[in-house]
């Protein structure tokens, strides 16, 4: 056979038209057509039936050149050559094999000599072992007959014996409760107490029967005793459907002592303790097998036996075994409860596992395993859900210690201890979290390595949930609702007095650390430990979303920065509005001092401070002007003060006062209220400007007289200094200061100021009065 593209040689070619020619059937069936064909002949065909050599060799010359005929002559020389010499090993290789041939059957020649003699040696010998055979037979046959005459004899009389003992065994039985033994030897009398119990033994069958009652009776003792074992009653089933008692009445009553033994296989917690712990070292030796392991082993053999006695109560029994499995799973969500660790949980699945495995090889229709699954799947997005609500509680707790110290103590609690607390608890709390959630995925267990794919799309679920719900929860603790509408902001609505102000605080300051810490933090451990697989990526991307809790949280702490500042200075308005609407104004006396207001003021302030101070880092201090370049007070009331001075009328003063609210319009305008910021400088004179926009409401409201006016200017001016160490907008300071002097001027029947003498000896009179408070003060 050629391959195509590759040609055949010269030889080959010929040996494939010698094995044709030698396998033709008739050669002489290809020659009528030899002379049809051989005008088409080849060089190739040499090795033919009909080969010419002239016309050969006319074809040869005619297609060859000189050289060609040379060399084809010496690969025909080659090829003959090659040929005698294969024939010659032919004939050597077949002389060889003649002459084994010979060998062999001349040793076979000598070796059938003799064969005759033996043959006819050995057939005398057997024709006389068959004729003795024949006379031992003869002699003996009347005493074989005989013998095995007496051995059925014997047989029968064993039987008979048995059947005269078995009441007393059967009595034996019943007294060392061996019932087993019993109905063994009941069942095997029946064949002859059916055919003759009726006449030669009728009194063993009535004694016998007698004691199979007894029998029946203990054994359905047996079967329905609370105190016997699943195991017990099982067998007593079997013996009593061995003795043909209708066992079918029994299904029900057995099925429900099955049922209750399903109530009594709850899982131990002790054992669940003791699973896990052992679970942490499994390179020490097994521990024994429980009590739990006993019973669950117990019952998966009592419905190994019921299925036995009842084989069509499958379905009784998958739902029997599948409510021991759920009774299992819930018994597993009230220990998660507990706040119980990946190695306790893990502990729990083991026992159940195990117990499901038992039960499968024994009812594998119940398909235990993929219900197990499913229920797993239940107790393990439970537990993981429970941990992120336990982190949740603690970080609660950690914040509430703003609120619980100051409120049962009275003292100021460290509010620094609160926000470092805090941060312990998401950050640190989160870490454990993922660290706890990690042992679930690298454990074998095979109910897990199931739900792997869905315990990291439930933990990353998990976390996006557990921080909007953190920051639902950061809103009830300021005090507002998470239900409330966003476009109102936490700015909105009635403010809650129990709330404290420095908690506000801390929660905008770990917002802010949510943002810029925590969630990057968990997003890389996220990325490391839970980015593999899940189920709903693949459709709906991944379930945690960390830029859209950093918006959460980035918004979440401006609404609590503005919180606070909007508490303190309610504050503060409550302090002002106290003594503008206590105080007559109209009828207001010389001004003696500096008010009692300005200490409280001031007092409120200090301790916004203080928080602040805590929690806040510091901020970059601006519009700081120095004494020579002046000031909007002393552009503003240092000419007011020179005016009023100059004149005594009332009228020229109204005039003077509305030549400065022109001047005040050409004036360079000054940025009063700014976009706060996370430093203590910003938040600190953000509530002075706002308590001092508050207090020009005030006096907006009231009336005043000329003594009401000098004693408003007396405290305005004593607060200018220590405000404007407080604030970081000295101008914008100024600025609110002059317009509180200003609105007091406009509603004041004769605005005519201090003379600056008074004003000043006034104030150094405070000043030295508090100094002196100072030092006196422990």
């Amino acid at each position: 056979m050629e391959v195509e593209g590759v040609p055949l040689d010269d030889k080959a070619k010929r040996m494939r038209d010698l094995l044709s020619s030698f396998y033709s059937p008739d050669p002489s069936m290809s020659s009528p057509n030899s002379n049809s064909s051989s005008k088409y002949i080849t060089l190739d065909a040499i090795n033919t039936t009909s080969f010419d050599p002239d016309q050969y060799m006319n074809l040869l010359v005619h297609k060859s050149n000189l050289e060609g005929l040379l060399q084809r002559h010496v690969e025909m020389a080659a090829e003959i050559k090659n040929l005698d010499t294969d024939l010659q090993m032919l004939v050597y290789e077949n002389y060889n094999k003649f002459i084994s041939a010979t060998d062999t059957i001349k040793q076979m020649k000598s070796n059938i000599v003799g064969m005759e003699a033996n043959m006819e040696q050995l057939l005398d010998k057997i024709m006389s072992v068959q004729s003795r055979s024949d006379g031992v037979n003869t002699s003996l046959f009347e005493k074989r007959e005989h013998i095995e005459k007496l051995h059925r004899t014997r047989n029968l009389l064993r039987k008979l014996q048995f059947i005269y003992d078995l009441p007393a065994r059967l009595a034996k039985c019943i007294k060392s409760e061996a019932y087993a033994d019993a109905v063994k030897f009941y069942t095997g009398a029946m064949p002859i107490f059916k055919a003759y119990g009726d006449s030669s033994f009728q009194d063993c069958k009535r004694a016998s029967e007698e004691a199979v009652a007894i029998i029946i009776k203990n054994l359905q003792g047996k079967l329905f005793s609370d105190s016997e074992s699943i195991q017990a009653r099982a067998e007593a089933a079997v013996l009593l459907k061995q003795l043909d008692f209708p066992v079918n009445s029994l299904k029900v009553k057995l099925l429900e002592k099955l049922e209750q033994s399903v109530a009594d296989l709850q899982l131990n917690i002790e054992e669940v303790g003791n699973a896990s712990v052992d679970s942490n070292h499994p390179s020490t030796d097994p521990a024994p097998a429980t009590a739990h392991d006993a019973s669950v082993r117990e019952f998966a053999e009592a419905i190994r036996a019921y299925r036995v006695i009842f084989p069509d109560s499958d379905n009784q029994l998958t739902r029997l075994a599948q409510d021991l499995v759920s009774r299992h799973f819930g018994t597993t969500e009230q220990y998660i409860k507990k706040q119980v660790w990946s190695a306790d949980l893990l502990g729990v699945l083991r026992i159940i596992w195990k117990d499901v495995l038992l039960l499968e090889d024994v009812l594998h229709e119940a398909a235990l395993t993929n219900y197990s699954f499913e229920a797993a799947q239940i107790s393990v997005k439970f537990y993981i859900a429970n941990k992120f609500t336990h982190l949740q509680s603690e970080i609660s707790d950690a914040l509430k210690k703003v609120q619980i110290k100051q409120k049962n103590s009275g003292e100021d609690y460290s509010l620094q201890v609160a926000l470092e607390g805090g941060k312990k608890a998401v950050l640190q709390g989160s870490m454990n979290v993922l660290l706890d959630f990690r042992q679930l995925l690298d454990d074998d267990l095979g109910l897990l390595v199931k739900l792997r794919d869905f315990i990291i799309d439930w933990v990353q679920e998990g976390f996006q949930e557990f921080f909007r719900a953190l920051d639902g929860h950061f809103l009830l603790l300021s005090g507002r609702h998470s239900s409330a509408s966003q476009d109102q902001g936490l700015t909105e609505g009635k403010l809650d007095d129990k709330v404290l102000a420095g908690l506000v605080l801390v929660l905008a300051q770990i917002s802010l650390f949510i943002e810029q810490n925590a969630i990057p933090r968990i997003t890389e451990e996220i990325g490391a430990s839970f980015s593999d697989g899940g189920v709903r990526r693949y459709e709906n991307g991944p379930a945690f979303v960390p830029g859209e809790i950093c918006r959460i949280f980035r918004s979440a702490s401006e609404k609590f920065l503005h919180l606070y500042i909007k508490m303190t200075t309610q504050r503060i308005s409550v302090l002002q509005k106290r003594k503008f609407t206590a105080t007559t104004w109209v009828k207001h006396k010389e001004p003696r001092e500096v008010s009692m207001f300005v200490d409280l003021f001031l007092h409120e302030l200090e301790g916004i401070g203080r928080e602040v101070k805590q929690i806040l880092p510091e901020g970059l201090r601006r519009h700081r002007r120095a004494d020579s370049t002046g000031s909007t007070a002393s552009s503003r009331s240092n000419p007011l003060r020179e005016e009023k001075l100059s004149r005594s009328n009332t009228q020229r003063a109204r005039s003077q006062l509305l030549e400065t609210h022109l001047a005040k319009l050409f004036k360079q305008k000054i940025e009063i209220f700014t976009k706060v910021e996370f430093t203590q400088g910003s938040v600190l004179t953000t509530v002075v400007k706002l308590g001092l926009k508050s207090l020009q409401e005030f006096v907006r409201l009231q009336t005043f007289s000329r003594s009401g006016f000098q004693q408003v200017q007396l405290d305005i001016q004593f607060l200018r200094t220590p405000l404007k160490e407080m604030a970081e907008d000295e101008a914008a300071i100024d600025f609110l200061l002059d317009e509180v002097v200003v609105a007091t001027a406009e509603r004041c029947l004769d605005p005519t100021p201090l003379e600056p003498p008074i004003l000043d000896r006034l104030m150094l009179a405070k000043l030295v009065k508090t100094r002196e408070q100072n030092l006196l003060s422990p």
